[in-house]
């Protein structure tokens, strides 16, 4: 039976506030292989990790995050717009994440957030906070902007990259051919068994984002993928558990 892993997107984002701490843990805590995050630049160059370019869908403060200092986005809150339960959630930096993962064996997909923003220099600063938390092993660099994964080819050759797609191109085997990256990482609803075989014949690690549903984790079970991404690790677990029982 192949070994699919679970990768808890954004955290356990369905059941606490995404990409803080509160969710990375709860996906630990579940059993979950690996976390998915997204990583943004502040106003001073640190590495911020939320999803939106802007705050103030699941934060206190509002604006772009790139005109926020670092000072000033360690006084937001990002767990009360989820729930009142989770008031004073912290908007975490990539170093905090790093930090807090040295105490479990999670892989990490960090996502570059370079496709509405070009973030000079982000890519650089990533690798060096993975050099730095000696995390080489445990990363994977995803973009829907792939010159952005290009760089890091150029800077970090060593390091594992992956193409994100939403929607499939028509030209998707040439693309993947002409990469040649390690990671398909398409969206779920798009994701076909034509496609599907096409990036494992050219040898890319298959990780489709993003199942919640019984019936999408279990169709992507049978289509033999790497990874499975959901926002209810627990309950993607449980599914694949008992697919496999029943295998």
């Amino acid at each position: 039976m192949q070994n699919i892993k679970i990768f808890a997107h954004r955290g356990s984002k369905g059941t606490h506030p995404e990409n803080t701490i509160a969710a990375f843990q709860k996906a630990a805590e579940t059993g979950a292989d690996g976390i998915e995050f997204d990583v943004h630049l502040s106003a001073d160059g640190e590495l911020i990790i939320i999803h939106d370019e802007t705050l103030d869908r699941t934060t206190s403060l509002t604006g772009y995050v790139k005109d926020h200092s670092a000072k000033e986005l360690k006084t937001g809150d990002a767990g009360v717009k989820f729930s009142k339960e989770f008031l004073g959630e912290r908007i975490p930096f990539l170093s905090e994440v790093f930090d807090w993962a040295k105490g479990n064996g999670l892989l990490m997909n960090i996502e570059l957030k370079t496709d509405k923003l070009a973030y000079e220099g982000i890519e650089q600063k990533v690798i060096d906070a993975i050099r730095h938390h000696e995390m080489d092993q445990r990363v994977i660099l995803s973009s829907f902007n792939h010159q952005s994964i290009e760089k890091v080819k150029l800077l970090a050759p060593d390091l594992e990259r992956a193409l994100l797609f939403e929607g499939l191109p028509e030209n998707l085997e040439q693309i993947l051919r002409d990469k040649q990256e390690s990671g398909f990482h398409p969206d779920q609803n798009n994701l076909t068994e034509a496609a599907s075989q096409i990036a494992k014949t050219l040898g890319y690690k298959i990780r489709p984002w993003v199942a919640n549903d019984g019936g999408d984790i279990l169709k992507l079970a049978g289509m033999g993928v790497d990874v499975i991404m959901t926002d209810f690790p627990e309950k993607a677990l449980k599914a694949l558990k008992d697919w496999q029982a029943n295998g």
